[in-house]
């Protein structure tokens, strides 16, 4: 069971970074005020709320499991983890309530303008982080944890 909730809350994850991403991007570039809003609201709510619980599955999954497991593929994951985890908690959550609540009250300014900017970069990062660990994730099957444990 472990391993399907690791990948299931890990795709999860990710699509909900990408989302957001594309999101922000499709409506920055094409859509009103208003729509900004309702991205900036919808990723708020519920989108941390998917988001939030969907990482910290995937990360106390995969620290069960990478005990029974060693190896290069294991640790450039483990590696990543911290990454990801600190640019969500430090950029990403945090510029989700500010750009909510600039657009919320129409506050379209070099403030709001420079935030959305670092939420993109931090996105970005965060997005290809999370690909690489679920790529490096997909090289794992249970009929290959002999060659995991030596190091592969």
């Amino acid at each position: 069971m472990t391993p399907q909730l690791h990948r299931f809350c890990a795709v999860i994850a990710t699509l909900c970074v990408a989302t957001f991403f594309i999101s922000t991007l499709t409506v920055e570039l094409l859509g009103s005020t208003e729509s900004v809003q309702l991205v900036k609201s919808l990723i708020l709510f519920p989108g941390l709320l998917i988001l939030i619980p969907a990482i910290a599955v995937t990360g106390a999954t995969g620290a069960i499991m990478s005990k029974q497991c060693k190896g290069k593929i294991i640790e450039r994951k483990k590696q990543r983890m911290p990454f990801i985890a600190l640019n969500g908690l430090v950029i990403l959550v945090p510029a989700a309530y500010f750009l909510d609540h600039w657009a919320g009250s129409g506050a379209f300014d070099t403030q709001f303008y420079c935030v959305q900017v670092l939420e993109l970069i931090a996105g970005a990062i965060n997005l290809t982080l999370m690909s690489l660990n679920i790529k490096d994730g997909r090289k794992f099957r249970p009929n290959n944890v002999q060659n995991q444990t030596n190091g592969i």
